[in-house]
């Protein structure tokens, strides 16, 4: 049989958000377990550069910085356990989480595991992230000013990320595999009357050219049509993202999407008393490291509350 162990406060995930809610609760003296996950650090861990963190004024690499997160929460008493969570009991309190390596009983749970973003799944696309292929305009658009780029997708963020790379780009074309658009109608307006958005139809993306970077990407006519060349310096994935929820489907509240559901406006609560959810699992919206880290801190703070309240 595994062994168990306790705890007061068991963190899941260890991105921005889990790394900050361990940081808090272990100077609330709470002394945290993390359970790493299947990737450490989270979506930074394969983001080159970060420019948009406060603190950083020349900048830092993902893996850079979430190292130095880890060892800020470390240095407060975290206990990092690379483990990976398979199946949570949330029926009665302690909760317990069954991981590869054990069993874990906690009197609170806070939930970080994270979004995954979606890619093509092309063997071009794979090899060139982060060298010009990237599912985040807020995060990487800046290093494309100037240049041609690429958003593939047809909802509203595949519309608000072409028109956000509008600011700093000399143009960005807009790639659909179908011949219309699953984005809502204002957001399909506002696209269309933007003279440096070019929509590309029925088109979807064969292959990435480039060795060191992205010089170009091969379109598929959807409809039989010769392939064509679309000379370009950037690719931005907006096809979505997949929260980190499975073990928790059946167990807490989430939306039809699979985000994990807040059950109080503005705190990190869900409809299970004892379990908090912060950062991208809970987050369809700003998916950003500083809001994760921000979400990061709300749990912690809701769960010593929380535990005081409960004794």
């Amino acid at each position: 049989m595994a062994d168990t162990r306790h705890c007061k406060v068991l963190i899941l995930g260890a991105g921005p958000a889990g790394y900050t809610a361990a940081l808090y609760a272990a100077r609330a003296d709470l002394k945290p377990v993390m359970i790493a996950g299947p990737q450490p650090g989270g979506q930074l861990t394969t983001t080159t550069e970060v420019e948009n963190y406060p603190g950083y004024p020349k900048g830092i690499t993902g893996p850079e910085m979430m190292e130095e997160f880890r060892e800020q929460a470390e240095r407060f008493g975290t206990e990092v356990i690379y483990d990976l969570a398979n199946e949570v009991d949330l029926s009665q309190r302690p909760f317990k989480v069954m991981t590869d390596g054990g069993v874990f009983t906690t009197d609170a749970l806070i939930v970080s595991t994270g979004a995954t973003a979606k890619y093509l799944g092309i063997p071009s696309e794979q090899r060139l992230r982060n060298k010009g292929v990237t599912a985040c305009a807020t995060c990487d658009g800046a290093f494309f000013r100037g240049q041609d780029v690429a958003v593939i997708g047809g909802g509203d963020t595949a519309m608000e990320e072409a028109q956000f790379l509008t600011r700093m780009c000399r143009s960005v074309h807009l790639i659909h595999r179908r011949d219309s658009f699953r984005a809502s109608k204002v957001m399909q307006q506002r696209t269309l009357a933007n003279p440096k958005i070019t929509v590309h139809y029925n088109r979807s993306v064969k292959e990435v050219v480039g060795d060191d970077g992205v010089v170009a990407l091969v379109l598929e006519n959807t409809e039989g049509g010769p392939d064509e060349r679309l000379l370009v310096t950037g690719m931005f994935l907006a096809i979505g993202h997949e929260p980190n929820s499975q073990p928790f489907v059946g167990k807490l509240n989430l939306d039809e999407t699979g985000y994990i559901k807040i059950a109080r406006p503005g705190t990190t609560y869900t409809n299970v008393e004892g379990v908090f959810a912060c950062g991208d699992v809970a987050d369809k919206v700003y998916r950003q490291a500083v809001t994760a880290a921000g979400t990061g801190c709300m749990a912690a703070i809701d769960a010593e509350r929380w535990l005081a309240e409960h004794g």
